[in-house]
């Protein structure tokens, strides 16, 4: 004791702040293992010495992670994990959960074990100042110590960018003995200098999640248990607190008891822990001074506003505090995860929550939950049921030993067999079982054909079952003595030499009528695709069990041999499994037992549509001398095949390099078969056939379409001319559109979708001349002057004696003035003696002025602000007759693409000259007949010109890989050093699989998207064996790609990377079953979206090819690109329908502009004082804009008129990182969601009456507004969030199947909200 006061003592006088002397010994010199550096990377399986207890179950291995992690089991890949929220799906001890990267020696993650006495002391004093009555008698016998020193956050750099200089140091310590565990995380002073990382998937968008820190028990898979998970921090105030707060009474040091499977303890609330020494004996030592109510010798040490944690109690309440939980996912969509993480409370009153003796299950209580057939026994913490006799099971379910059992489930999936998907929903599955001597019958019905011949080789399926009810040796026991009936089986199962991977997911839900156990399983993935006529045969096998008190673990290889005519052949796959059970905590199961399978038939009948598994098998326990399987180098990775040949195991780590289809062999890698140029291509007539790397594809020429057998072409049918089409008689026209396929398109004066037109009242949009009356007829409208007047109606003029007074426009245009654009705000023209438009034009009360044209329209760019000299114009008639060039040499602009001063130069005939060089920074470069610069010819001051010309014509747009190529080329100037990185791209546009860094010799594999795959970067000297990221086309002709058109009906569309979503609305309900895919755009980062309802065009921003583009909803139309220069960062979008106009911001160039609904007419809006414009909304009926900025420093809400005019901020306090904004033209609120401060808010448009709708989000990144309901996206559940407008109660959520980010999302009305006639 006297060892652990002096630790404590030392350590108090360090004072507030934990220095690194604070930290417990680490490094090369105490023998700690280092992590291999990377982005990503994981140790091997430490073995410790002696079993420790974390969250109620037994561990033998831990696992370090580069992430700020550790587990008792290894990672998944990141991505699956990193960005998430608490609980993941694997058990996790998280002192700072972030993308985290050690890659450019750029820190260090040291580990050990240790059992030495003053690492141990040193834990002990830290665990008995978090817990000094209960952890007084602790004394452990190992520690396991990690350490993260000088880690930066994960980072993409390019030519401008400079690694970060901030780094984070931290440690975690986890100290144990048989029976109990604790875990220390430290902070030293300075030490979090970051605190989030950017994800991966954000590419231009600048976001940043902040890191978690927690624990997780990693059930949250398993809908019999809860998804328990204890939050200690995950947003940057809580993050911030760490260093120098506490609940030890040591800042920097924060203590967990982890033993329990029933909650995490923080330290502190014993009492009795030292107080945080201040630097300033003057100040107090808490923030907010200790609630009255509460003794003091019950005051937690740390001050009171420090993070405090419960523990875990499902369904427990809290009726003593204001304290907040938290549920994995909002409670009234749960999916069985009932988790509470509770962070940041200001006013936790410890009394709230205590535990007596008192509270303790007793068999006197709780009987009733053994089965009829068992007995139950009193233990020091609770009870435990126990079978008779004659029966065996886990005491809460019991089956007569020897007699014969049915099974009854449902069975669904999703599979990928070879090309195809297969999906199949609730088919039946039945098993009959003789325990007698452990014979196990398994069928499942109603699986298509194509899946169920690929699921033969899947025999673990019936396995499960031979492994439950197995022939139990002497001294073992069968799965259901330890499950019973009430447990999950996760299986995985990877196939060689293919790699495909499948997961299996097999839930007991306990036993029904008549002992029949209930069982539902899922099947998800990828399986090899068998012909019609093989057959599978399965040799016996032997597999080894592993145990512990929660789970029953499992992990080997199979054999398997397909017979298909005369051909035979050798397969493998490699298996891992894991079966969760809760049985009893006092009951001792064997630590491993072997089950021998001696008969093994698998059988898809394809008359019955069955497939049948049958097994034989009894356990026993694991010889002495039983070792696992010998791993075949196929399946760890470490065989010399070189892609894309593949590895098949052979005896023992014997194998060999096959190649796949359209390969032949070339030493240990394979050479592409052009099928094409050697005649082994099947495209039949009218098409052309185009090689592949491994394949070729059949394309029809123009004017021909598949047939019927997928391999030949014939000539498309007209349907207009066939009179095929739906298209509303006499009111609808229908348009080929030269494929075999026709749309319906109304004629004028007539509205609808073509099928079904409607009249359109014209009149009510006032077309005549305000002295005229309109009359409306079928199709079409009529305009008569009124009497006393002439004309045709459009224009009339006032007869004088019969004598009508002919007007030009411009007198026609003061006599009767309009309030809408070009001369809106009741602007009166200047007209001069002849009745013309005077070149210059002034506003008679705003005091701008500006030039026009022939016409009256005014000339982008010449107005002048009140009390400034007046712009110089030209007649308009000269001015009208000017090239583009010449009017912009006329008149100057300043912004791109011919900004800052440039006044370019022009040929005879006033075209653009290739060559424009500017007259004072010395800069020249290449333009297009339009004037825009080339990307990447641009040269600097002093060097030789670019040699331009007119462009070639490009048989297809470049691909994002191109693009991206061509901005880094003309960022580095056009020669890159041999330091720098530039894309690699096939010649059909795609990324290389294989990308090297310049000259550094540093290379890595890539995926389609040209994201780097963790874990293949390789070292100078080395090259690691890439496949190529993109799938063989199929043989079968391609038709090209389209909208997939939606349904009738308001429905929400999504922006996911490459793809726009489409998820209906069922009233205000998510329909999510008819959800689907609206829009494939592969290469394309889309961000921001919205749509306009008068042409039915959806528009979205691209920040990977730095575009704007639009697409019609109707069958077969393809993307337009309206913008394409100019670019960087455009995220939020905004359609303007009543004024055909569209917003957008630009994070890269902090800017906001509009432009015609065409692309045409663009416009800067604001330029100045942005940091990173995000979101942008509009009142299309009031004209205003509003947008949000995303700046760190100083976050706000900014308003102007839609022509940019009565700028000024609208919300700038109590905003943190403000994402989505939309407007409710029905509420008339402009609201909110953000990321920063977690709330979804609203306010009126003039700023007055703030409010919030809902407080704990997750992390949104872009709302809409639709009826009674908000919907966002969030980048924590990679979902849509339905949340109610007045309670603020989440009500539902989609999750994609595809996982990956969501970014903008828009509603889609069938009609026109707000518009007016």
């Amino acid at each position: 004791m006297r060892a652990v006061l002096a630790v404590l003592a030392a350590l108090l006088a360090v004072g507030t702040a934990l220095s690194r002397p604070g930290l417990l010994p680490h490094g090369p010199a105490r023998g700690d293992a280092r992590l291999r550096p990377g982005d990503d990377e994981s140790s091997p399986g430490l073995l410790l010495r002696s079993a420790l207890r974390l969250y109620g179950r037994s561990a033998r291995r831990l696992y370090v992670g580069t992430n700020g992690v550790i587990s008792t089991q290894d990672f998944p890949r990141e991505t699956q994990y990193v960005d998430d929220d608490f609980p993941t799906d694997f058990p996790v001890i998280a002192p700072f959960l972030a993308d985290l990267d050690t890659s450019g020696d750029r820190g260090n993650i040291y580990y050990r074990q240790d059992s030495s006495q003053d690492v141990l002391q040193q834990a002990v004093g830290y665990i008995q100042a978090g817990f000094p009555l209960s952890a007084g008698a602790f004394v452990p016998t190992n520690a396991f110590i990690v350490t993260w020193e000088d880690v930066g956050a994960y980072q993409e750099l390019s030519q401008d960018t400079q690694p970060s200089t901030k780094l984070n140091t931290f440690q975690a310590v986890i100290a144990y003995n048989d029976e109990d565990t604790y875990t220390i995380f430290l902070y030293p002073s300075g030490g979090l200098q970051f605190l989030g990382t950017r994800p991966k998937e954000s590419y231009n968008v600048q976001l940043e999640l902040p890191a978690r820190v927690g624990f997780s028990w990693g059930d949250g898979d398993d809908p019999k248990r809860d998804g328990l998970f204890h939050s200690l921090a995950s947003s940057e105030q809580a993050l911030r607190r760490l260093e120098r707060e506490s609940n030890t009474g040591i800042a920097g040091v924060w203590v967990f008891h982890v033993g329990s499977a029933e909650q995490v303890e923080p330290g502190g609330g014993e009492g009795a822990a030292p107080a945080v020494p201040h630097p300033n004996p003057g100040t107090a030592s808490y923030p907010h001074p200790p609630s009255s109510h509460t003794p003091m010798a019950q005051r937690p040490s740390h001050a009171s506003h420090s993070p405090m944690l419960l523990g875990f109690v499902p369904g427990g309440r809290r009726d003593g505090g204001t304290q907040q939980s938290h549920s994995a996912n909002p409670s009234s969509y749960s999916s069985g995860h009932h988790g509470v993480g509770v962070e940041e409370d200001v006013h936790f009153n410890p009394d709230a929550f205590t535990y007596s003796a008192a509270s303790k299950e007793t068999c006197a209580q709780h009987h009733g939950r053994c089965s009829p057939h068992a007995f139950c026994t009193d233990y020091a913490a609770g009870f435990c049921c126990h079978c008779r006799a004659t029966f065996y099971g886990n005491g809460r379910q019991c089956l007569p030993e020897g007699a014969v059992h049915r099974l009854n489930g449902k069975v669904s999936g999703s599979l990928r067999v070879g090309r195809a998907s297969v999906r199949f929903q609730a088919v039946d599955l039945h098993a009959y079982i003789v325990g007698s001597d452990g014979r196990a019958y398994t069928a499942i019905s109603g699986v298509p054909p194509p899946a169920a011949r690929a699921l033969l080789p899947l025999l673990p399926l019936g396995g499960l079952f031979a492994w439950l009810f197995a022939l139990e040796e002497p001294g073992a026991e069968n799965g259901f003595s330890i499950t019973g009936a009430e447990f999950t089986q996760s299986l995985e199962v990877t196939f060689y030499p293919g790699g495909e991977t499948v997961q299996v997911t097999q839930t007991a839900e306990g036993l029904g009528p008549d002992n029949y156990l209930n069982l539902r399983t899922h099947i998800q993935g990828e399986v090899p695709f068998l012909p019609e006529n093989a057959t599978v045969h399965i040799t016996p096998y032997k597999e080894l069990y592993s145990y512990s008190s929660s789970a029953v673990t499992s992990s080997g290889q199979r054999e398997y041999a397909v017979l298909a005519g005369t051909a035979n052949q050798t397969l493998s796959y490699r298996l891992r499994q894991n079966v969760t059970v809760s049985g009893c905590p006092h009951a001792r199961p064997p630590a491993r037992q072997q089950l021998s399978v001696a008969r093994a038939f698998a059988l898809f009948d394809s008359h019955e549509h069955v497939l049948r598994y049958a097994l034989a098998a009894r356990i026993g326990p694991a010889p002495d001398d039983a070792e696992s399987p010998v791993v075949s180098p196929c399946h760890d990775g470490s065989h010399a095949c070189e892609a894309p040949a593949r590895c098949q195991p052979g005896l023992g780590t014997g194998y060999t390099c096959e190649c796949p289809a359209g390969y032949r062999p070339d030493g240990r890698g394979c050479q592409d078969v052009d099928e094409c140029s050697e005649g082994l291509s099947q495209c039949g007539p009218f098409s052309v056939c185009l090689n592949a790397p491994g394949s070729f594809r059949c394309e029809c020429r123009g004017g021909y379409q598949p047939a019927g057998d997928g391999r030949a072409c014939v000539p498309l049918s007209d349907p207009c001319e066939a009179g095929r089409h739906p298209c509303a008689p006499e009111r609808a026209r229908c348009l080929s559109r030269g494929d075999g396929r026709a749309t319906c398109q109304c004629l004028p004066g007539y509205s609808g979708d073509g099928i079904h037109c409607s009249d359109v009242d014209e009149c009510a949009e006032s077309p005549c001349h305000p002295a005229a009356t309109c009359y409306n007829t079928p199709g079409s409208f009529s305009c008569h002057c009124r009497p006393g007047y002439a004309g045709d109606g459009f224009q009339c003029t006032y007869a004088a004696e019969g004598n009508p007074q002919h007007l030009t426009p411009c007198q026609h245009a003061r006599m009767y003035p309009r309030e809408v654009p070009p001369l809106g705000d009741g602007h009166v023209p200047q007209c001069d003696e002849q009745g013309r438009y005077r070149p210059l034009q002034c506003h008679s009360s705003s005091g701008h002025c500006w030039c026009v044209d022939a016409a009256g329209q005014e000339i982008a760019g010449t107005r002048t602000a009140p009390g400034t000299t007046p712009p110089r114009c030209g007649s308009p008639e000269s001015i009208q007759q000017l090239t583009p060039c010449e009017h912009a040499r006329m008149y100057p602009r300043e912004v791109p693409p011919l900004g800052d001063g440039h006044v370019p130069q022009c040929d005879e005939q006033g075209r653009y000259r290739p060559l424009q060089c500017h007259s004072s920074s010395g800069h020249c470069w290449c333009v297009d007949a339009a004037g825009q610069e080339i990307a990447g010819t641009r040269t600097a001051p002093g060097t030789t010109p670019p040699r331009c010309g007119s462009p070639e014509p490009t048989e297809r747009p470049p691909s994002m890989c191109e693009r991206w190529r061509q901005s880094l080329l003309e960022h580095y100037g056009g020669s890159p050093r041999g330091d720098q990185y530039v894309p690699q791209c096939e010649p059909g546009g795609d990324f290389a699989p294989l990308q090297c860094h310049g000259d550094s010799g540093y290379c890595w594999c890539v995926e389609q998207s040209g994201r780097e795959i963790p874990g293949t970067r390789s070292e100078p000297g080395t090259t690691p064996p890439c496949l190529p990221s993109v799938a063989p086309p199929s043989v079968r002709p391609q038709p090209r790609p389209d909208v997939s058109p939606p349904s009738t009906g308001t429905f929400l569309l999504y922006a996911q990377g490459q793809q726009i979503g489409y998820l209906p609305l069922n009233g205000t309900r998510l329909h999510k079953e008819a959800a689907r895919t609206l829009l494939s755009l592969h290469g394309s980062i889309v961000v921001g979206i919205d749509y306009d309802c008068r042409d039915r065009m959806v528009y979205w921003t691209d920040v990977a090819g730095r575009t704007i583009s639009r697409a019609g909803l109707e069958p077969g139309s393809e993307p337009e690109t309206i913008i394409s220069s100019g670019l960087l960062s455009p995220e939020g979008l905004a359609v303007d329908a009543l004024r055909r106009a569209l917003f957008w911001t630009d994070s890269g160039l902090d800017r906001i502009e509009r432009a015609r609904l065409d692309g045409s007419q663009r416009r800067l809006l604001f330029h100045t004082r942005l940091v990173n414009p995000r979101a942008i909304a509009l009142d299309t009926l009031h004209g205003n804009l509003y947008w949000t900025d995303w700046n760190r420093e100083a976050p706000k809400i900014e308003t102007s008129t839609v022509d940019g005019a009565n700028r000024r901020v609208l919300v700038h306090t109590d905003i943190g990182l403000p994402n989505g904004l939309t407007f409710d033209p029905f509420s008339k609120l402009l609201c909110w969601a953000d990321a920063g401060t977690k709330h979804l808010e609203c306010t009126s448009p003039d700023g007055s009456g703030r409010r919030v709708i809902q407080s704990n989000l997750n992390y949104p990144f872009s709302i809409v507004s639709y009826a009674n309901h908000f919907y966002h996206t969030d980048w924590r559940r990679d979902g849509v969030i339905a949340v109610n407008k007045e309670t603020g109660s989440f009500t539902d959520e989609y999750l994609p199947e595809q996982r990956s980010h969501l970014y903008g999302i828009t509603a889609v009305y069938p009609y026109c909200p707000g518009a007016r006639k």
